[in-house]
């Protein structure tokens, strides 16, 4: 499968954590990231990921391009409620979670849905994704 990760600036410790207890599922599959969140996660657990553009600099639209053109089969999104967003950086966020609406792809936005779907996919509650 084809995880994206995401994480805002509070949450990117969480989501290296996070990396760090289930790298040995994520290893399984194909990872993509912002490049920041890519490069904590990299540096925290080893893990090939493919790094996209800053969130900020476009990162978030890549992750929502793939989205739409089913190149993702997950998304992970460590958000940090309490952070005050620009508007435009909220539609974007908002955008990437209506896609995956659209596009019927499991998305997690806190650490309890991450772990509920990483633990599904290892277990291949998820197999529907492949046909």
């Amino acid at each position: 499968m084809k995880i994206a990760l995401v994480a805002d600036d509070k949450r990117k410790e969480l989501m290296a954590q996070f990396c760090i207890a289930y790298c040995g599922i994520l290893s399984k599959h194909k990872l993509c990231s912002t490049s920041i969140t890519g490069k904590y996660i990299e540096d925290a657990t080893g893990l090939d990921i493919e790094k996209l553009l800053p969130g900020s600099h476009g990162g978030v639209q890549q992750i929502a391009s793939r989205i739409s053109y089913d190149e993702v089969d997950m998304l992970i999104y460590m958000r940090d409620p309490t952070a005050e967003h620009s508007p435009t950086s909220k539609e974007v966020n908002d955008n990437l979670l209506r896609l995956c609406d659209i596009h019927s792809v499991p998305a997690a936005t806190n650490i309890a849905t991450a772990e509920m779907l990483i633990v599904g996919l290892d277990r291949g509650d998820l197999d529907w994704r492949n046909t």
